[in-house]
Parts: C-alpha cells; structure tokens; sequence
C-alpha cells in the first residue's frame, strides 16, 4: 500500500463511515483496486475506524460527557442493549465475516439491499418520538439492525436510522441515536483488533505506521463534516438519492468490474 492509497481509503473512510454507503462495502472495493490483501488489511480499516471516531466523539462530546459523569442512566442501558446483538454476531461469525472481505462478486447483493433499504427510510417521515423516549424493545430491534449490517455491502447507519425511525423516532433522534450507537462499536471492533496484536496474530513489524497515520488523519478530517452533512440530510429526508448511487450506479460497476 502506497502514501496516496492509504489517504485515499481514509479519505474514504471518513465520507462512508456516516454517509449511508456503507464503508465496509466502498473499502473492500477499493482494497481490491488497489491489491492490498492480507492480514494488515483488515488492521488497517480498524485504524481508519480509530481515526473516524475522533470526530463522533467531538461531535457529540456533550452527550459522551454526560454518560461519562452519570454512567448510571437510561441511555447507558439502551446503548449496551443495542450493542449486544453485534457483540454476538461478531463472536459467532468472526471468521466468517472476516472471509466475506475477500468476497467482493457478492457486494452487488448488499448493496441492492443497501439501497432498498434507504429507500423505504424516507418513507418513514412522521415519527415524533425523540431519544428519551426510547425503551428496551426499540435497542433490540435497532440493534439487530446494526448487527446485521456488519457484513460487507450494507450500511450501518442507513439501516440503524431506518430501524429508529421504523420505531417511531423523529428523523433527527434517529440520526443521534445511530451515531451514539456507533461509539462502543467502534471501541469494540479496536479493541478485538488490538487483542489480535497482542496474542501476537498480528505483528506490529508488518504495519506500515506512515500509511496508518496518514489514512487516521484523513478518516478523522473528512469525517467531520461527513457527519455533518448527514445530520442535515437525515431531516430532509433525501437518502433515496443514495438509494439511487447504490442500485444504478455503484452496483452495476462492481458487478461489471469484478464479474
């Protein structure tokens, strides 16, 4: 992996991460483009991920500090809950998931569903509930959401902000709620790969530092205002248009590409 490759899968990374384009998806494309395969491969997107957090927490940093000083609270609850169902796909699945990184002719099947899915989001525009609101059941069920969407080719947050707002939450909850989800499951997958470092599957040796430095930084920056953006997104309502790039555009480009 070159310099110019790593920025431009942090770069990537930054924009996927929170724009409902699943970033797995976009970075297993571009990690085939460019022929980067083996262990540091997935090492490397962890660190992208580490360098996507940094803006979340920023962006939220009143809403961390909170559960911080009163860890003790509903939303801390509804959070764990809502990690849960990923906390056990991962387990179960761990090496499967690991394997669909190298399946790149079955991303167009994830992003048709991707793209479905936003679809039926902007259908759901009446929800008035907001994040207080929230009970044990809706964690559940978004979190299920999210646990499904960890293989490749399906978005995080588009399918979390569909499944919140399947619930009833008013648009921007939902966008608040998928993003605060995304917190511990960011810390989590860190810190399954760090384990990773230290049973010794994975040698700091092998790592290329300038090339994890120079993509965290680039995730970090372009995610900023990718979250940003979609804040402002999600309250209009425009994720079809998204749904549109999936179907027609970046599905029929990696199935022409890799078929």
């Amino acid at each position: 992996m070159s310099l110019l490759e790593a920025i431009i899968l942090g770069l990537i990374q930054g924009l996927s991460e929170f724009l409902p384009v699943s970033s797995s998806g976009h970075l297993l494309v571009f990690h085939h483009i460019f022929g980067i395969t083996g262990e540091d491969n997935l090492t490397f997107i962890i660190v992208l991920n580490m360098g996507s957090l940094v803006p979340l927490l920023w962006v939220f940093r009143k809403d961390v500090w909170d559960l911080i000083k009163n860890p003790f609270q509903k939303m801390t609850l509804l959070l764990i809950v809502a990690t849960l169902p990923l906390i056990i796909v991962s387990l179960l699945f761990q090496d499967f998931i690991e394997e669909m990184f190298h399946m790149v002719h079955l991303l167009p099947i994830g992003f048709v569903i991707t793209g479905a899915v936003l679809l039926l989001s902007d259908k759901f525009s009446k929800g008035e509930r907001d994040i207080k609101s929230l009970r044990i059941i809706d964690a559940i069920l978004v979190g299920l959401a999210q646990a499904v969407a960890v293989f490749p080719g399906l978005t995080r947050s588009g399918s979390t902000i569909t499944a919140s707002l399947a619930r009833g939450l008013d648009r921007e909850n939902a966008a608040k709620f998928s993003f605060l989800m995304s917190i511990p499951t960011a810390f989590g997958a860190i810190a399954m790969r760090a384990g990773h470092v230290f049973s010794g599957r994975i040698f700091l040796d092998d790592l290329n530092f300038l090339n994890l430095g120079a993509g965290f930084i680039t995730a970090a920056i372009t995610g900023y205002f990718a979250i940003n953006f979609m804040l402002s997104l999600v309250k209009k309502a425009k994720l079809k248009y998204f749904a549109l790039y999936y179907v027609f555009a970046l599905a029929i480009f990696v199935f022409l590409f890799f078929w």
